[in-house]
């Protein structure tokens, strides 16, 4: 039975030249303290100069764009087929001008890194969403005759002003036509005066660990809230990392919704789909979240039937020098192994056989 992780990243040789061609945030460079190590600096706040370059955001080597190498990631994981899908930040910072013309090439370059290795690779396409919505819209259309695409990968700023933004419509009823699933993925997490003054001194921790699942959650409670799945009752969504808090969370929400005067005097309470309807019905979630007990809110919340893995690769790298497997990558395993022991078809389901009917992959 075949393993298929659908969490899985690629910055191809196009994004790469993008990224080196810069010099603001997002971009890849390396500075006079340490002239050996690329660093590819792509949260806000991470070109800070008053710290170390070392500690700018991460250091970029050839498993983020050798696509061999994650051939040889996926062989020792014993992971048979990967949908890969470009990294954040995708292109929120490219002026509208040049955003429809560096997705296509972008979107060729993934496309053609599938091609190499047939049956092993598909992909999710990358938007120019800083661009019109009709330039989106075309290049929605595109990917939709391209034979390793299976959705699209899209951020928490839409257009700029966030999912719940009307002047989406368009690209949802796009989506929605030709079948091409959403994989939702954070990028800019929370303000960082919310972590405190002593941020720095804590790494990436708040931001990764309590930034991206935060921000995931809101973006997906806004969507909720605008009625996007009343509109587009078909549109599919991936939410990365088991959804965020939303598993968790959903509850709470429904419950806030149901009491607020002020949507009870719009009419927004009666005549909508809740929450946990929309959860087993247009959202999937992957099972990047590293315990049984985050798992175990997924499965809940979604059902068995809706959960892929996923790997999260090239982020999250063991960090003793001699380690061969992933510890991030063995704690996803391990969590699908205790949450499903008892129930080997749903275990193999999530570690597989749901990506591949989801996305009508080919292994």
């Amino acid at each position: 039975m075949p393993i298929v992780d659908i969490h899985t990243h690629i910055y191809p040789p196009a994004f790469i030249e993008l990224l080196r061609s810069r010099t603001t945030v997002p971009y890849i460079r390396n500075f006079p303290d340490a002239p050996e190590s690329s660093r590819l600096i792509i949260l806000p706040g991470e070109d800070d100069p008053s710290t170390p370059s070392t500690s700018r955001g991460r250091p970029i080597g050839p498993e983020y764009y050798d696509i061999t190498q994650k051939i040889a990631f996926m062989d020792m994981h014993k992971i048979d087929t990967s949908v890969i899908s470009l990294a954040n930040p995708w292109l929120d910072f490219l002026p509208p001008e040049e955003a429809g013309e560096a997705a296509r090439r972008i979107n060729d370059d993934v496309d053609g890194l599938c091609a190499k290795f047939p049956g092993r690779l598909y992909a999710f396409g990358t938007l120019p969403l800083s661009g019109s919505a009709e330039t989106v819209v075309k290049e929605i259309e595109r990917l939709a005759g391209m034979k390793y695409m299976r959705g699209v990968i899209m951020g928490t700023s839409g257009l700029g002003n966030g999912l719940d933004d009307p002047a989406l419509d368009p690209i949802y009823a796009a989506l929605e036509k030709h079948r091409q699933l959403i994989f939702l993925h954070p990028h800019y997490g929370l303000p960082a005066s919310v972590y405190g003054p002593r941020a720095n001194e804590y790494g990436h921790v708040l931001p990764l660990a309590l930034g991206f699942p935060l921000e995931t959650t809101i973006a997906v409670t806004r969507m909720l809230l605008c009625g996007v799945w009343d509109r587009f009752t078909n549109l599919k969504v991936l939410l990365a990392h088991s959804g965020g808090t939303l598993p968790f969370l959903a509850g709470r929400i429904e419950s806030c919704i149901k009491h607020d005067g002020h949507l009870k005097k719009e009419g927004k309470i009666e005549s909508r789909r809740d929450i946990w309807d929309i959860l087993k019905t247009n959202i999937y979630l992957d099972a990047v979240i590293y315990s049984e007990v985050g798992l175990k809110a997924a499965l809940d919340a979604s059902g068995a039937d809706r959960l892929l893995f996923g790997t999260d690769h090239p982020f999250f790298p063991p960090l003793e020098e001699d380690a061969q497997e992933w510890h991030s990558v063995n704690a996803n395993y391990r969590a699908i192994s205790k949450t499903f022991k008892s129930d080997q078809e749903a275990a193999q389901a999530v570690l597989g056989t749901n990506a591949v009917r989801i996305l009508n992959l080919h292994t």
